[in-house]
């Protein structure tokens, strides 16, 4: 297994690169966020209870389906001790 993949505990099958000492993560917020509720044991109905958030929403988020707002995104990485990050992206003219 990949050594940032075991530090996260996620799935050595999604790839990973290092760069200016941060970590990124090409894997899809929906995966991330399923990955990241079974390393910690829950279920989606346990993090529909944890959120407040409906089953239906967490399922369509995972499914890569739903377009959570930022507001809704935040509720489950809270739960799931994930950070959002937001940068701005360099365009090069």
């Amino acid at each position: 297994m990949h050594y940032i993949a075991q530090l996260f505990g996620l799935s050595a099958n999604i790839p990973y690169f290092c760069a200016q000492s941060e970590i990124y993560c090409t894997m899809k917020y929906g995966n991330l966020i399923k990955e990241r509720r079974a390393v910690l044991g829950l279920t989606q109905q346990d993090l529909s209870d944890y959120t407040g958030l409906s089953l239906r929403i967490i399922k369509s988020i995972e499914g890569e389906k739903g377009n959570p707002s930022l507001k809704t995104l935040e509720k489950i990485a809270e739960i799931l001790g994930l950070e959002i990050i937001i940068k701005v992206k360099i365009i090069n003219e």
